[in-house]
């Protein structure tokens, strides 16, 4: 099927809209569409009408708004095949611009609509508040607020279903490399220095080291109880990803005499760096390669042009109970902040069949879980 817009026309009209994200590039909707997903690229131009862009057509000279969407066909009870929608961290606007906030919403809801969706999801980062809700310093923000009460005044519902994390982690680069140390924490900043004292070094990794990463990936998951896809899947996003400068995605391999012991994928777009993948070894897991990994990381996003890292990934519930706590005091450690999204929502355009689905959405993600994991 011809794409309607080159990678980089897309990509560079999405890097001019507030909180572009690595989510709404043109690669991942090729990514997804690897997988029984078919994108569609929205665009809102200034007082225009939305439009589904097809193949020839100029994108307009000041967009007001974007959003890829997702569409898949889902079979519920093995009967009924219906479409289902979503953009992933989508769409992207000013979400302070109330009149445009609410024309994009009904819009996405007209075109679920036209598609013949039974629902839509999007999940747009946009902050409800900043740091660790009853902790000193943490915020609320009023465009977050103002979003999530125009949502449910037009009928969204806030999903039960969270596909990326809610919360998440971001360190601001601007600052020069003693001062992003001097935020880490005392012990944070001993163990990377620890991991070179030790002998770890970190190397840029390629495609080509693929099967070390996905075993270190399988290893990890198992180690650590969370389910991941298979091995084409992850080949895909970095084969995807590679073909072009932007975004970039670079694999770093932490290294003791020539033997990989950890790794993280991180990739880059519009200023921004994500820590997407990461995974490690049992063995040598006291030489802290994870510290250096993360250091590295930051250096080389900074060396970029990157101005934010996103690590991807913050407790729903900010106590012990959660299951992400540990690693969230090792992120909290690297010296950055809480961010706390709007987290995904739901139109429901065919409201029994959603109500349906969302009943028996939580036995399908059961079964997936186990097989998933079965596989690895």
């Amino acid at each position: 099927m011809e794409s309607p817009v080159s990678a980089s026309a897309w990509n560079e009209l999405i890097a001019a809209l507030p909180a572009p994200h690595l989510l709404q590039s043109y690669q991942w909707g090729q990514v997804k569409a690897r997988y029984g997903w078919q994108p569609f690229y929205l665009v809102w131009g200034q007082d225009q009408p939305y439009r589904v862009l097809r193949a020839g057509q100029e994108l307009p000279t000041a967009a007001q708004a974007a959003a890829l969407v997702l569409q898949r066909s889902v079979t519920l009870g093995g009967l009924i095949r219906l479409r289902m929608l979503y953009a992933p961290k989508g769409p992207l606007l000013d979400w302070e611009n109330a009149a445009l906030r609410e024309r994009v919403l009904g819009d996405l809801r007209d075109f679920a609509r036209r598609r013949a969706a039974f629902f839509i999801k999007i999940d747009p980062d946009v902050a409800l508040g900043y740091g660790v809700p009853g902790e000193t310093g943490a915020s609320e923000t009023a465009a977050g607020q103002a979003a999530r009460q125009s949502l449910a005044q037009r009928g969204w519902r806030f999903s039960g279903e969270q596909i990326q994390f809610r919360n998440t982690v971001v360190i601001d680069l601007t600052p020069g490399e003693e001062a992003l140390l001097a935020r880490m924490k005392q012990k944070t900043r001993y163990n990377l220095r620890l991991a070179e004292r030790k002998g770890v070094t970190v190397r840029v990794g390629s495609l080509e080291d693929f099967p070390l990463l996905y075993q270190m990936y399988a290893e990890t998951s198992l180690r650590d109880d969370f389910v991941i896809r298979e091995a084409d899947y992850y080949r895909t996003v970095i084969e995807i990803f590679s073909q072009q400068a932007s975004p970039a995605v670079e694999p770093l391999i932490a290294e003791v005499e020539g033997e990989a012991i950890a790794a993280v994928v991180i990739f880059r777009f519009a200023g921004n760096a994500w820590y997407i993948y990461g995974m490690s070894r049992a063995a040598q897991r006291e030489k802290m390669p994870n510290y250096l990994l993360q250091w590295e990381a930051m250096r080389r996003a900074k060396a970029a042009g990157c101005t934010q890292y996103d690590l991807w990934g913050a407790p729903e519930v900010f106590d012990e109970s959660d299951s992400l706590w540990g690693v969230f005091r090792f992120k909290e450690g690297l010296g950055g902040t809480v961010a706390r999204y709007l987290g995904a929502w739901d139109c429901p355009v065919n409201a029994p069949v959603y109500r349906l689905y969302t009943q028996i959405l939580p036995r399908l993600l059961d079964v997936m879980r186990r097989r998933g994991k079965a596989k690895t």
